[in-house]
This record gives C-alpha cells, structure tokens and sequence, in this order.
C-alpha cells in the first residue's frame, strides 16, 4: 500500500542552534496525522536544555532560557519520553515524516547519548526507518527548480498552510502535509510503499551530498566535507 493513503507521524524539534554534537532540545512535537488532515493527535515537550539558551534561537522559537528553566521538564526524563515516543511509532510501520531528518534525529540522538538514555538506532535494532524527509523528496524530484527549499518554502509550493513557523507542532504538521502532496503530486514516490521510499532517500540524500561536497570544493572550499548518512549521522565514539 501507498505511504500516502495512511496515517503519518510527523516529528520536529526547536533547539539552542544548529550543531547536532553540541545542541540541546528546548521543544519538541510527535503528532499523528491522517489522510482526511482532521485535528491531529499531539504530544508535546517543552525541555530545560540546561544550558543557556542563544538569543538568535529564542528570537527563532521564542523559547527564552528563563521560560526553559522556569517551565521545562529536565531534559533527561524528556528525551526518554521523546525517544520512546518516535521509536512506538517507527517501530508500528508508521512512516515518521522529519523536516531534514539528518539533522533532528542525530540531535536526538546525541541528546540521547548525553543523558544515558538509549537511543533510537538501539532500540531499533539499527534501522531507523521508515522516514520520509520532505527536504530529500523534493531536492529528488524537483531537482533544477530555484529558491530555498526550507520548510516555508516548500508549503508554499506544495499549497499547503503554515501558520506558525518555527513552533514544533505547526512545523510537524506541515511537514507531513506536505510530504503527502508531494507524493500525489509526484506518482514516483507516491506509489512507493515507506520502505522503498526509505530507501530511496538513503541513495538521494547520499547523491545529494556528494553533489554539494563537489560544487563547494570546485567553487569555495576545496577541503569541504558533506556528512552524507541519513536519517541519522553516526556517532563517533
């Protein structure tokens, strides 16, 4: 059966900046959401990082360190529901739709790590899938078209709403919906089932990173290197 006809789990984050070794979770969404786009089903959480929270990513979320500090869980006990959370609905067959998986599920994974918490490509046996990672897609079948490709950017091409950007919840939202229009829109992908499409990304994102590596060592940076792993960059121990 088509991904698109069923139901999808979409996950995002908001952190502290934009390294998945370093970074902290200061929100976070797993919502559910189906084919007819109801009211979907929310989990949410809101994470003392325990560090200070940036001023250019409070200005982003509006999640500012005193909020954190004041209302958030520890982030231990937070990650451990988080993780447990993905992992359910990963390990049920449900596709997990990621706004670039790559980097939202290391930093998890990371975040993980940092509090003795198992991560998911432990619970999962080391298979992490089945994700379906809007940015891939349409970097994979749309491959020439001009402008950004950020989560706005795509709502907007795929007519899908985005309200409230930047907060987990209307973030994984829109993700997912635009991850199906993407599907019925581009019948190579829709008619995959999750599995393959997860596959398919594994390759594309590789491909995609390989292609960026070579433009910047021929343009800018002859020494650039593009992680090229996905959905998850492996931990080096």
């Amino acid at each position: 059966m088509s991904w698109i006809s069923g139901p999808l789990t979409a996950f995002d984050l908001e952190t502290t900046g934009t390294d998945v070794e370093t970074d902290r979770i200061v929100t976070a969404a797993v919502v559910t959401v189906d084919p007819s786009e109801r009211l979907p089903e929310v989990r949410t959480w809101l994470l003392d990082p325990g560090v200070t929270i940036p001023e250019e990513a409070a200005a982003i979320h509006g999640i500012s360190t005193e909020h954190a500090r004041l209302h958030g869980e520890p982030a231990a006990s937070a990650i451990e529901e988080i993780t447990s959370a993905v992992g359910e609905a990963l390990d049920s067959g449900t596709p997990l739709v990621v706004m670039n998986a790559r980097y939202d599920l290391s930093l998890l994974d990371r975040e993980c790590r940092r509090h003795g918490v198992e991560p998911l490509v432990e619970r999962l046996c080391g298979r992490v899938s089945p994700v379906i990672d809007p940015l891939v897609l349409d970097k994979h079948v749309d491959r020439y078209r001009k402008g950004k490709r950020n989560l706005r950017a795509l709502c907007e091409h795929y007519g899908v709403q985005l309200d409230d950007a930047h907060n987990a919840v209307a973030d994984a939202v829109a993700a997912a919906r635009a991850a199906r229009r993407m599907g019925e829109k581009h019948e190579a992908i829709g008619k995959l089932t999750s599995r393959d499409l997860h596959d398919l990304q594994v390759r594309a994102a590789a491909e995609q990173a390989a292609s960026l590596q070579r433009y910047l060592q021929r343009t800018s940076n002859p020494e650039a290197i593009i992680e090229s792993a996905w959905p998850v960059i492996p931990y080096a121990r």
